[in-house]
């Protein structure tokens, strides 16, 4: 994503520097709660999806389509979103993807059928993949220069973080007081008040770039990786061989084949491929990807067993994962410090052993698991160690990108990781099921989610081996300082704010 042309200059007085100014206040707040509203429904839907299938019916592989539909439209056009906010102006992008976010969420906590349900989903995703990018470039455009700028990206990392930590107690708040569909109709009249307050306060603003955007490119890759995942998913029902196995595997290779013809060939690619000729890059989001594919899937088994085995009721489900919520936060807010010491690949791949060895610990689960050893422990390990290589990885890939692709790869981090979690909750639930082979009693049901575990851990196994073999040993000068150098471009804020997140 390219720098923002009218990016206000550095106020003169110091002590204005330091301060966020009085009226940019509204327009932070109203970016902020975009933000908030992004990251809580990805995990917030977790904690009901008992409750929406038991009332709409919906089959254990439809399940993870609640949280896959949204996931995989997010990750597939994250990239177009960051795009056409430079191009069609950050304020207008806003206001198009929130709207169609909130109406979205209406449509989902009124539907009636499950497609009803999953349609909705996905339309929230590709909302969502507009919103988000919009949302850091309007806050570094409307906070100058400075430690108040800082202060602000600061405030938007933690909101969003914070987002994700809360979307279990939200939802289990919601669906124990009210139902299942207040997960989603919550968004509705925040997301509405958001609205008029951004049209009221914020600023229209663009890069001054008015070439087109990689539409094809989008819809390529979107629809080759939502037409894997369901491939997969069919696996649970008639197996490998199957034709409506086959076929939606193949036609999903051809969509991701032709996608990587046309970023070879188009002007103005929404990936340009030569980024992932350099070696920091490439690693870091193939590591990115094999830990995503692991840990995102953990909030949706660790959700189902409490509920489905261990009888929690929603809400007690959501403060059950409370400490696991905390714990990549943690690991997320020490891992800078740490890595000024170890680097950032030592640090990376000891982030990762620890949720391997969290993954093992879990997959040793039974019917009557204690809340210490079966939810609270484990999830602190997978969590934590997640936390820890997160922040290293993207500091790798962003470090070794050129200075006009920071954004880009920033964005790239991001993807992949949403995108690996999609296939692999897809990957994972097919395990499980194979070995549940359909019983419901709760003894299969719990060994089919253990052996889900026992599975992601050997991908994150694989993960540190690809990343001793694969990720650079080197520390770039901002690694070794703790911390990047003052933002001065907006470009330059998005890129080192979402290094940290």
């Amino acid at each position: 994503m390219t720098g923002m042309a009218d990016v206000p200059a550095p106020a003169s007085p110091r002590t204005s520097r330091s301060r966020i100014p009085t009226g940019a206040w509204a327009v932070v707040l109203a970016a902020c709660t975009g933000q908030f509203l992004v990251v809580l429904d990805v995990s917030v839907v977790n904690v009901a999806l008992p409750s929406m299938r038991a009332d709409l019916g919906l089959s254990h592989s439809a399940l993870q389509w609640v949280v896959n539909a949204y996931s995989i439209a997010f990750a597939g056009f994250m990239l177009l979103g960051g795009r056409a906010a430079d191009i069609y102006g950050r304020k207008r992008m806003f206001l198009v993807g929130l709207g169609v976010f909130t109406a979205a969420s209406l449509a989902g906590g009124l539907a009636q059928e499950g497609w009803q349900l999953l349609a909705a989903r996905a339309a929230q995703g590709l909302g969502a993949a507009v919103l988000a990018p919009a949302t850091l470039t309007i806050l570094t455009a409307a906070v100058p220069e400075g430690p108040a700028r800082t202060r602000a990206i600061a405030t938007w990392m933690a909101v969003g973080a914070g987002g994700g930590a809360a979307g279990g107690l939200i939802g289990g708040i919601l669906t124990d007081a009210l139902s299942w569909r207040w997960v989603l109709l919550i968004n509705v009249p925040i997301g509405a008040l958001v609205l008029v307050a951004a049209a009221l306060w914020i600023t229209e603003g663009r890069a001054g770039d008015r070439r087109r955007i990689d539409l094809l490119g989008a819809v390529l890759v979107t629809a080759g990786l939502a037409t894997v995942a369901y491939g997969i998913v069919q696996t649970e029902a008639v197996g490998w061989t199957a034709a409506v196995t086959v076929v939606p595997l193949v036609a999903g290779v051809v969509l991701l084949g032709a996608f990587v013809l046309v970023e070879a060939r188009t002007a103005v690619p929404l990936v340009p491929l030569r980024v992932f000729g350099v070696r920091a890059v490439s690693s870091a989001n193939a590591a990115m990807l094999l830990m995503g594919s692991a840990t995102f899937a953990m909030w949706y088994f660790m959700t189902v067993y409490a509920q489905n085995v261990l009888g929690y009721s929603p809400l007690e489900a959501g403060l059950a994962l409370m400490p696991t919520s905390a714990a990549v936060i943690l690991g997320s807010k020490i891992a800078p410090r740490i890595m000024v010491r170890t680097g950032p690949k030592a640090l990376a791949v000891a982030g990762v052993l620890i949720t391997a060895a969290g993954f093992g610990w879990q997959s040793t689960m039974g019917v009557h698991g204690s809340y210490l050893t079966a939810i609270m422990f484990p999830g602190i390990l997978m969590m934590a160690g997640a936390g820890l290589a997160s922040t290293p990885l993207a500091t790798l890939a962003t470090s070794g990108a050129a200075p006009g692709d920071a954004g880009l790869v920033s964005g790239l981090v991001n993807t992949s990781r949403t995108m690996g979690g999609a296939l692999g909750l897809a990957v994972l639930s097919t395990v499980a099921a194979a070995r549940t082979a359909g019983s419901v009693d709760p003894a299969e049901v719990t060994a089919g989610y253990a052996s889900a575990f026992r599975t992601a851990c050997g991908v994150l196994l694989v993960g540190v081996v690809v990343m001793l073999a694969w990720l650079p040993n080197h520390r770039a000068s901002r690694v070794r300082e703790g911390r990047a150098a003052e933002p001065t471009t907006a470009a330059q804020a998005k890129a080192q704010a979402q290094e940290r997140v």
